[in-house]
């Protein structure tokens, strides 16, 4: 599997995400904002985490129109796997590549801690190294993590069997407790919280390790 990771100004996870795709296996390349083309024979774009741009305007919103907005939109039309992990997660919602928005947490509060997810479809690249219905442990850290959608929307990803995680106990007022979800064709996830930093035992839980290898197992068999 060859992956490229893009770093906006103000990414703070994105060697995280780096360091977690090469311990599974992953070829991993680098680019940068200001990039307008992926490299050649890329399979998955990483959108770390982090506050791109300042998170000014809203988060994500700066992002969605950098130069390498255009590449990573052309590489979902054409199939290419996507995986945005927190603020990577708001900078897919404003790029349309997934429904629904990220708002300010219940309580206006930053939440930096473990949480426990409820893995909610394994049918998917990402969640293949998982169970339905397992329990896993993965750190959130954001401010802005309130995933919203309207009813019909919810109730198309319940439909579509598009909800990969969801958060047990409800952390920060996320419609139907959603922590992650995936695109139509479900080779795009956004997620709120954090598997690259539960991906080694060195700093802390292995929880997040099993996504990252799966991801590897399945697109390297594709």
């Amino acid at each position: 599997m060859k992956a490229a990771v893009v770093t906006f100004p103000g990414s703070n996870c994105d060697r995280d995400l780096a360091v977690a795709l090469e311990q599974a296996g992953a070829e991993v390349v680098r680019v940068w904002h200001k990039d307008s083309q992926l490299p050649d024979g890329i399979d998955l774009v990483g959108v770390p985490g982090g506050f791109s741009y300042g998170d000014y305007l809203r988060c994500g919103a700066i992002a969605a129109h950098s130069p390498i907005a255009d590449a990573l939109r052309a590489h979902a039309a054409r199939g290419g796997y996507v995986l945005g992990i927190c603020n990577g997660f708001q900078v897919l919602t404003e790029l349309g590549l997934l429904p629904g928005a990220l708002m300010r947490n219940t309580g206006l509060t930053f939440l930096c801690k473990p949480s426990v997810l409820t893995v909610g479809t394994a049918d998917s690249a990402f969640t293949g190294g998982y169970a339905k219905g397992q329990r896993i442990s993965i750190p959130v850290a954001h401010h802005d993590g309130n995933y919203q959608i309207g009813a019909e929307g919810l109730a198309q990803l319940r439909d579509q069997d598009r909800i990969a995680f969801t958060y047990a106990p409800a952390i920060n007022g996320s419609v139907g407790d959603i922590a992650g979800v995936l695109s139509e064709n479900r080779r795009v996830l956004g997620m709120m919280p954090h598997p690259e930093r539960a991906a080694d035992p060195v700093t802390g839980g292995t929880d997040g390790a099993a996504l990252f290898t799966g991801l590897a197992t399945a697109l390297t068999h594709a």
